[in-house]
This record gives C-alpha cells, structure tokens and sequence, in this order.
C-alpha cells in the first residue's frame, strides 16, 4: 500500500490498532532517481502481513520517526539514516550502527562511487 509521509503514523498506529503488532522490518529502495522506503509490519496472531511504501524527494529524504508506535524501529532507522542518509525527524539519539566516515554519499545510494577512497574518521 503506498501512502504519503506526512500520514505514515496515523497508519502505522492504526494498523498497530487492528493487530499489527510486530515491525518485521524498515528498508529503502533506490531506483537512482527516487527512493521508497518499505515498511513491513505483521500481525502474528492472524498471521497477516501488511506492507507500506513511502515515496522520497532524493534531494530531501526525510520520514518521521516510528518509536513511539514500534519501538524496534529504532535500529532500522539508524540503518537508514546511516546507509542510505535519509533523516529521520523526531529521533532523540542520533548515533550510528557501524562506523563514522566523512564520505559525500550514503554507501547504500546508488550515487555512492565504490573506486573513491573513502576517508574514515578516527
């Protein structure tokens, strides 16, 4: 189901409402031009998975944060904020999964340039 950004809680709250109550995952699908994040979200007892796709402005990235509905979301969107620089609004800790680097380009974009040396901070 694709929605807008600005309404992902208000679903999000509603499908954890109706028995949603697990997020299996949070991703991000670069198509070079644009991206999608793809959140996953399951109800265990009915055994039903429900799967919502975010549009994103390249150039902005942005999505609200989804701790408060779905506390596991924490570590997808570190992931997201980390590999794909997307912001995410709302968050309260800002620190990253793996390592620090000061690359121009989120290694999972496809505009990252894998022959650039990468400088990483120390």
């Amino acid at each position: 189901m694709e929605i807008d950004r600005k309404g992902l809680l208000s679903k999000l709250e509603a499908l954890k409402g109706t028995g949603f109550d697990y997020l299996v995952k949070i991703t991000v699908v670069d198509y070079g031009k644009n991206m999608q994040a793809v959140y996953f979200v399951r109800d265990i007892a009915k055994n039903r998975d429900e799967t919502l796709e975010v549009n994103l402005d390249y150039k902005d990235p942005w999505l609200p944060t989804a701790i408060d509905i779905y506390p596991a979301a924490d570590w997808y969107e570190r992931e997201l904020m980390e590999m794909f620089g997307i912001e995410i609004k709302g968050r309260i800790t800002k620190r990253l999964l793996l390592e620090k680097w000061d690359g121009i380009d989120p290694p999972f974009r496809k505009s990252f340039e894998w022959n650039k040396e990468y400088r990483t901070q120390v």
